[in-house]
């Protein structure tokens, strides 16, 4: 085997053209992100779950503020329990 000549360059070549491409088949099938053109990762995207994922966004803070203001309402109630009934009556009557 002669290792002069261009037919050993372009053999090395494809050989590692070959493995890139198989390399990147394999990522891709058992979805890994992908190097891009410039070394960046490139991932597949998803269009159900960018969906799934703005909903439940949407959600958590809707949830959020409902704890929010759940909380303020607690903290009504706590502060009436434990006042003193005269200073409550007060308040009730001052409000009337």
């Amino acid at each position: 085997m002669s290792f002069q000549g261009p037919e050993f360059v372009l053999a090395i070549i494809a050989i590692s053209t070959i493995g890139w491409v198989i390399t990147s088949w394999i990522r891709a099938r058992h979805g890994y992100p992908l190097e891009g053109e410039w070394g960046g990762q490139v991932s597949k995207s998803d269009p159900e779950a960018d969906r799934t994922i703005s909903l439940l966004t949407s959600e958590n803070e809707q949830l959020n503020s409902k704890v929010v203001r759940l909380e303020e309402r607690i903290a009504v109630l706590e502060r009436i329990a434990t006042d003193k009934p005269a200073r409550l009556s007060a308040e009730i009557d001052a409000l009337r």
